[in-house]
């Protein structure tokens, strides 16, 4: 599959650069719509016969890129294929940072099928890989990283999402001297950081999207690190609809192998505006500049790939 790894990077290129006409418009539904044409455009110039499991819903929810829809040419690679057109709408239309166009793909059959609601998260990276439990304590988990670490609880840096939801956790953690870095938006890079960045972030936990969570196991798998994670459910309602989705238990924790069970895949995102650690699209004279972030598990690491594309034509509010 690493073959088509241009191609995905086109893919999420493409998606970003059509984004980029709504950056500060207001208007959600136009910015998405842009970029989830133009992907789903890409896509389906990829010679492969692949199905989208983490997508922009279900099929009467969403015209295009919707869960089980098939994509590319009808032959050649079968792919699990995870997207998000725009990671961040809400920022990006508001004309803020972490708006991202993301993809991430598998063989077929090892992506998890995960329902858009809330997934408890928590991400290492290589070095704490097999310490964490997310049934244990969160200072239990804090103590065992730090322990293969070692380093004390006051040295451990750990990401959480600025939320109301989060204020138990977020006691806990400075109760013990541990560094909390909170942030507003843009959970799927955030949780990479632990392994991209080890030796300043130990440790991300999180409850936010379910479907955001697979497309971040994908790449915190390819470059080693560790992810468990548990669906949070807001009634009986979404409790249900994953027995429908097939889950045997629902309230059971996720491992690893639960949201990815394959040792290949990758992950490209795009910048639109500016994130954690890429650049936003700089329009130049008649050209765009891009930086994206590229992992595959051939590489166990991470690069940042810039491109130079020409102006062809451009969305229109």
């Amino acid at each position: 599959m690493y073959h088509l790894l241009s191609d995905f990077l086109k893919v999420t290129e493409e998606a970003a650069i059509q984004a980029l006409p709504w950056v500060g418009s207001g208007d959600k539904n136009g910015a998405d719509q842009a970029a989830t044409s133009a992907m789903r455009n890409q896509l389906n110039q990829m010679k492969m016969n692949s199905v989208v499991v983490i997508g922009e819903g279900e099929i009467d929810e969403a015209p295009m890129l919707y869960i089980n829809e098939k994509v590319g040419k009808g032959y050649g690679e079968e792919l699990d294929i995870a997207v998000d057109p725009i990671d961040g709408t809400t920022p990006t239309v508001e004309g803020k940072d972490n708006g991202i166009a993301v993809i991430a793909a598998a063989p077929r059959g090892s992506l998890l099928h995960a329902p858009d609601m809330y997934m408890e998260k928590m991400v290492v990276g290589k070095e704490a890989s097999g310490v964490i439990d997310l049934e244990a304590p969160l200072l239990q988990n804090l103590k065992a990283v730090a322990k293969v670490k070692n380093k004390r609880l006051d040295e451990l840096t750990v990401l959480i999402q600025d939320r109301p939801r989060h204020a138990d956790a977020i006691r806990i953690m400075r109760d013990n001297g541990v560094t909390v870095e909170l942030f507003q938006d843009g959970d799927i890079l955030k949780a990479l950081l632990p392994c991209m960045k080890p030796d300043k972030y130990d440790m991300l936990y999180n409850i936010g999207g379910a479907p955001e969570g697979v497309l971040s196991a994908v790449a915190v798998k390819c470059l080693g690190g560790e992810m468990q994670a548990s669906l949070k459910f807001g009634n009986e309602e979404e409790y249900n609809r994953c027995l429908g989705m097939g889950f045997a238990d629902p309230k059971a924790t996720l491992q690893h192998q639960d949201l990815m069970a394959s040792e290949e895949g990758l992950f490209v995102a795009t910048a639109i505006t500016n994130t954690v650690f890429l650049k936003g699209i700089k329009m130049e004279s008649t050209k765009y500049r891009t930086q994206s972030l590229v992992i595959d598990n051939g590489m166990k690491d991470f690069k940042i790939v810039e491109s130079v594309k020409e102006v062809v034509h451009s969305s229109t509010l």
